[in-house]
């Protein structure tokens, strides 16, 4: 675990989001939209060298959305309406789509793999590979997530899909990758009272839920080739700076670092919606914790000072040994991007990297 992280996602340049919308239009072909995700991702790998990140990604420049491509190259999936909202603390409210099972899910080609080697082929760092956990295939339309006629019920679903990451992550592994972080949205909305009690109304458990996500996590990874490391981002939504859900992770705690097999916990502090560090003394001492202190959603720099402040709070519960920074979320979970500029982006992920310095040095 590395001491300044990110998320994955980055704001799209201007040129890379025209491109993406020539193509839809039918405007560029194939081989002219990658050339534009080439040239996009050769600038963002050197603007996080730039702001001395020692773990780089792509910025997911491949992708319409975190989830989009694993959805598009995995065989059984589609896209429907969600039956959650994202909303902003004014009150707005946004519609999103969301997977649905079709039929049974098999890896029809390689997901995440060109994302890994050219990051490989164009910088000498870390290169990180995001994914979205299992849950974001059933969650967000739980109660209606897939064709009964394909999977009798979730766990069976749920063991088919991690074929599906196990073939990916032990390619992604034989390529070099030694860094696979999955992004976990639906634990954090059974956090929220108000989620659970949505959950609840619509018959189902959300405690079993939670238990079924974190088999399906155990279930994707549990193949991993020995030494890469495999992080859980934990995330209240991200969309144009709105959210899913709020509340700490107080009633999933115990059990989810707990059970989760991973390596270390990518978890959002970034606002008091996301409650308080008490809950981290169940992460077992041979786990880390990255602290999502920064947002990713607001062009206000947080102070160093405060960072500091925050860091001793979360040591009280988890040894500052196994402690890191990053911003909250990615900057740009879909292509439309969170209200801040690529100036704010670049200030912020430099930050974490002077914080970590700050702090842990």
């Amino acid at each position: 675990m590395l001491r300044a992280d990110h998320i994955g996602s980055l704001l799209r340049p201007k040129q890379l989001r025209e491109a993406f919308r020539a193509h839809s239009e039918k405007k560029l072909d194939d081989a002219e939209l990658r050339s534009a995700q080439d040239a996009a991702i050769r600038y963002v790998i050197r603007l996080q060298e730039d702001c001395g990140l020692q773990v780089v990604t792509d910025g997911e420049f491949r992708r319409i959305s975190y989830w989009e491509k694993f959805v598009r190259l995995t065989a059984g999936l589609e896209v429907r309406n969600a039956v959650f909202k994202f909303h902003d603390q004014e009150g707005h409210e946004s519609d999103f789509t969301a997977p649905y099972v079709r039929s049974k899910v098999s890896r029809s080609a390689p997901i995440t793999v060109d994302e890994f080697r050219f990051v490989k082929q164009h910088s000498g760092r870390m290169g990180k590979i995001t994914m979205p956990a299992p849950s974001t295939m059933h969650f967000y339309r739980f109660t209606d997530w897939g064709e009964r006629s394909a999977y009798r019920d979730a766990a069976a679903f749920f063991a088919d899909l991690g074929k599906v990451y196990q073939a990916e992550i032990a390619e992604l592994g034989a390529a070099g990758c030694r860094y696979v972080q999955l992004d976990e949205v639906a634990v954090a909305i059974l956090c929220d009272p108000a989620a659970r009690d949505k959950v609840k109304a619509a018959g189902e458990d959300p405690d079993r839920l939670v238990d079924l996500y974190i088999d399906a996590i155990n279930e994707a990874v549990k193949n991993r080739p020995k030494g890469m490391a495999v992080g859980v981002h934990v995330c209240r939504g991200n969309y144009k700076g709105m959210y899913l859900s709020e509340g700490g992770y107080d009633s999933v705690a115990e059990k989810f670092f707990g059970r989760t097999k991973v390596d270390h916990f990518l978890l959002e502090f970034d606002t008091p919606r996301a409650g308080g560090f008490a809950p981290l003394r169940f992460v077992p001492k041979d786990k880390g914790v990255v602290l999502g202190l920064v947002s990713s959603k607001t062009p206000q720099l947080e102070k160093m000072d405060d960072l500091r402040r925050r860091a001793d709070e979360a040591a009280k519960y988890v040894d500052g040994s196994r402690l890191a920074i990053s911003p909250q979320c990615g900057f740009a979970s879909t292509m439309g991007g969170n209200p801040v500029t690529e100036a704010d982006e670049r200030a912020k992920l430099k930050l974490c990297v002077d914080a970590a310095q700050a702090i842990w040095s």
